[in-house]
């Protein structure tokens, strides 16, 4: 299949889950630290494309969830500013192919278009939202200072 860049929090259980269901359709993946990548604003904006400002960003975050952010309230320019800010912020998984073809989020069917699940698609969509995170509302995925240790390489595409 393909060789897919994958940006994760460290930690995260949704991105596990993503992760494995990628592997699983036969995908090889290199996966990088969201939170500890140099973003830039052009390199933000390759995954984003035409998604609207709202789109851009991780709804499980703290700072959305409690309406100290809203997404919908932001232009581009404040949100590429407040996402390169709090990286926490940027919708996950980033994920990008050897082709250099970006994607940003996991919806099952999108990724299925973007670069094929295979028979992963059908459990996929049986089973929980593979983007959200699920331990319930008061899960919250530890935050990247509370992590023991972290999966992390620092090669470029």
């Amino acid at each position: 299949m393909s060789r897919i860049v994958f940006w994760e929090k460290p930690g995260c259980g949704g991105n596990a889950r993503q992760k494995a269901l990628l592997q699983q359709a036969g995908h090889e993946l290199e996966v990088r630290d969201l939170l500890r990548e140099a973003w830039t604003e052009e390199r933000l904006l390759a995954f984003f494309g035409e998604l609207p400002v709202a789109e851009w960003f991780n709804r499980s975050a703290p700072q959305v969830k409690n309406g100290e952010v809203v997404p919908e309230r932001l232009d581009r320019q404040a949100a590429l500013a407040l996402l390169l800010a709090t990286p926490l912020l940027i919708r996950r998984p980033l994920m990008q192919d050897e082709r250099g073809r970006t994607h940003v989020g996991f919806e099952p069917r999108a990724v299925e278009a973007w670069i094929g699940l295979g028979e992963a698609l059908a459990p996929a969509l049986a089973g929980a939202a593979p983007e959200r995170c699920v331990g319930g509302p008061a899960h919250r995925c530890p935050e990247p200072d509370q992590l023991s240790r972290h999966e992390h390489r620092s090669r470029q595409p």
